[in-house]
């Protein structure tokens, strides 16, 4: 009876030892796989907090630029002129004015007196073209990039390119079609050309209208001329730009003097 009982109490230790060593590799592999995915979460949120870094003017910031007010931030483009083969030309005729692709905008300005929001003429996406010497210029991401204001924009469109079919002045402008210069007088004189090169013309028909100045209430005000208008404006008070070839002036509804009849 002894040895039968030793014998049973020998198999009775030998399997729970057997017990105890499963239930240490099971729990020694369920605290493992824990650890792997941690540390797969771990590189995952570094990995998409270093795509979140941002860098202005060579330094870090905590995140992408959110204009306010009434600023526009712009990625400004090469003023090149295609031809009708797809050779890129560079204008040399003048200084031009800026283009540029508007990357963020911001809500618009409170009017002082009101408190009405004059909502952004422009949203993310849309392309601009605002004076030479407006802006602020800095660097973006490695990318030159510039500061302006909603007043800053002359005129906006969507595309690569501007076309008189997607352009559209913005606010109070209006896009005037230069009429061109004549190089002899009534008497018969003729007048050399280079005389005339540095002249700027301040008369032409009108071809497309904003939608007006925004009042104080939130509407915008009516435009003093059509389109199919000639009109006559202050001198120097147009900004140049070049449509499809064609020469043109954006100016501000409040420097228009006047509507002239027909052209005979």
């Amino acid at each position: 009876m002894a040895p039968s009982r030793v014998s049973k109490y020998t198999a009775l230790c030998i399997a729970l030892a057997g017990i105890t060593s499963s239930s240490a590799f099971t729990s020694t592999s369920t605290h493992r796989q824990p650890a792997i995915r941690t540390s797969l979460s771990m590189s995952t949120v570094e990995g998409t907090t270093l795509k979140k870094q941002c860098m202005l003017d060579g330094k870090k910031i905590r995140g992408p630029i959110t204009p306010l007010g009434n600023f526009v931030l712009v990625r400004t483009k090469d003023t090149l002129d295609a031809t009708d083969g797809g050779i890129l030309l560079p204008d040399q005729s003048k200084e031009r004015a800026t283009e540029g692709e508007v990357i963020a905008a911001g809500p618009g300005k409170l009017h002082p007196h009101t408190g009405v929001r004059i909502t952004n003429p422009v949203t993310a996406g849309d392309s601009v073209l605002f004076g030479k010497f407006d802006g602020h210029d800095m660097n973006y991401n490695e990318e030159s990039v510039t500061m302006i204001r909603d007043d800053d924009i002359l005129l906006h469109y969507k595309g690569v390119r501007m076309t008189m079919k997607n352009v559209n002045p913005c606010r109070d402008y209006i896009l005037v079609e230069l009429t061109k210069q004549k190089t002899e007088t009534s008497s018969g004189i003729v007048v050399a050309e280079s005389v005339m090169k540095d002249y700027l013309p301040c008369e032409g028909i009108c071809v497309k209208v904003g939608e007006g100045r925004m009042t104080s209430t939130g509407e915008f005000s009516d435009s003093p001329v059509a389109v199919g208008d000639r009109v006559k404006f202050r001198d120097y008070a147009g900004n140049g730009v070049k449509i499809e070839g064609v020469e043109h002036s954006l100016v501000r509804m409040v420097d228009v003097l006047c509507a002239l009849g027909a052209e005979e």
